[in-house]
């Protein structure tokens, strides 16, 4: 692929393979708003793709080869070619690009030249990536700062994954999924947690850790999370935060109360009392990343009085706790959890929306996500639901992945060593009928996973709504 030094905002059209993915869709939005031409094709129409048409970004909702020639009519000009990691090498547009001689770009190219452009705040982590950056996008907007940002997520505050400021701000969550978290020299890094996550890209612990070394010799500040034991062991930020006290943290809290509406807590700078803050978000991981939001925007010159304003308004990203409403007295929650790590954060904080004394459970129905994952954490899955009354397991979803001999029975032989109710149901397609007989009033369903378990959510609920009409 061309060199990072490459990647041209002057006016050259940009084509991106795999437009509607969620890392792509934002920053084609921000070239947009830059007025530069772009297109690009995936293979459905989303409201993601539509956005970016009402944008007048040119949509081709089919990969073909031909889909090169846009621009080569329109302007005479070449695209420059954008792909991801996801972008199989023998699809027929890459392949169309490099016949042309395209100059052909990784998404993180992108990403890395536009953070050079701006002061740019890199949020980098195995675990709360679009949670952190996402509020502390928020946090910025509500306070005037009138922030870039481009995020994994959806955030209704800006309708999307992204958006475009006026300032010299730039907020970008930094993935380390493919290694091309080394591309980034922001002017302030976070990292929230190192884990290994993705054994289909790197071999071990150690290989992630080596990433992340990279990226914090290259951040100008970094700030990170005394609270993960990787980090405490490799990594040496400028600035750190903890939720434990005796970590001697710059950041800390003190006097944290959780509950079903979210936590209140006593925030610490450096040893002196800033005030208290209130997150609607759940469970003790929340109150982690919004510390690290704290440390950002105090370094940014905020006070403590604006910024705990903006952290009590902001209701989190899509597919973050995302509530889809109650049905027959059944709460519906989608979470896009599907680390072991994650699993059992995320079960810690939905566990405090049930009163198991009324009657209520919490039932957790997951989609395993990558078969190259679940075989490498499957003993780690087993003990992740000790939180949920019921565990539903679907099969997985492989993202593009070979078979690898491991399926969702597995992934449900290995929890019910360790909780008494777990039950299989591999067809996702029939999952929202079998759930209509299997939820009852009360329930918290939490629907768990990266995959597309989140699309039976809607039917789910009509099925459930007619049982109450029967």
């Amino acid at each position: 692929m061309s060199c990072l030094n490459s990647v041209d905002f002057n006016g050259k059209p940009f084509h991106f393979i795999g437009i509607g993915g969620i890392g792509m869709s934002g920053l084609a939005y921000i070239l947009a708003k830059r007025g530069l031409p772009i297109a690009g094709s995936d293979l459905c129409s989303t409201p993601i793709t539509e956005r970016l048409r009402q944008l007048g970004v040119q949509i081709f909702e089919s990969q073909q080869s031909q889909n090169l020639d846009y621009f080569l009519t329109a302007t005479n000009h070449q695209p420059q070619v954008i792909c991801s990691t996801a972008i199989n090498p023998n699809n027929s547009e890459y392949q169309a690009a490099l016949a042309k001689g395209c100059p052909i770009f990784h998404r993180s190219d992108v990403l890395a030249a536009l953070v050079a452009e701006y002061q740019s705040i890199a949020v980098a982590g195995t675990h709360g990536k679009t949670t952190t950056s996402s509020l502390l996008g928020y946090v910025l907007l509500q306070a005037g700062v009138d922030p870039t940002v481009v995020v994994g997520g959806e955030v209704s505050a800006w309708q999307g994954n992204a958006r475009v400021g006026n300032s010299n701000c730039f907020v970008a969550e930094a993935d380390e999924s493919d290694g091309s978290l080394v591309k980034l020299h922001p002017a302030i890094g976070i990292i929230t947690n190192i884990e290994l996550d993705h054994p289909d890209h790197y071999q071990s612990l150690s290989d992630v850790v080596e990433i992340f070394q990279t990226f914090a010799a290259q951040t100008q500040t970094l700030i990170a999370c005394l609270d993960c034991p990787t980090v405490r062991q490799t990594i040496t930020p400028e600035i750190s935060y903890s939720l434990d006290t005796s970590k001697g943290a710059d950041y800390t809290v003190s006097e944290v109360t959780y509950n079903g509406a979210g936590a209140t807590a006593s925030v610490w700078e450096y040893g002196n009392y800033l005030g208290q803050v209130h997150v609607k978000l759940l469970g003790a991981h929340n109150v982690s990343n919004t510390l690290a939001v704290i440390a950002v925007a105090r370094q940014l010159g905020l006070d403590f009085e604006t910024i705990a304003s903006a952290i009590a308004q902001f209701t989190g990203a899509k597919r973050r706790f995302e509530v889809y409403g109650e049905q027959n007295g059944i709460v519906f929650i989608d979470d896009y959890a599907h680390h072991p790590s994650e699993l059992v954060a995320t079960l810690e904080g939905a566990k405090l929306q049930v009163n198991n004394q009324q009657g209520q459970r919490l039932v957790a129905i997951f989609q395993p996500h990558r078969y190259s994952r679940t075989k490498a954490f499957l003993k780690e899955f087993a003990s992740a639901f000790n939180n949920a009354d019921l565990v539903v397991i679907t099969d997985i979803y492989g993202a593009g992945e070979p078979p690898n001999g491991i399926s969702g029975l597995h992934v449900a032989d290995a929890i019910g060593n360790y909780h008494p109710n777990v039950v299989y149901h591999d067809d996702v397609a029939t999952l929202p009928q079998y759930l209509r007989n299997l939820l009852c009033s009360g329930d918290v369903a939490l629907f768990l996973g990266a995959g597309n378990l989140n699309q039976i959510i809607p039917q789910t609920m009509a099925n459930v709504a007619s049982n109450q009409l029967a």
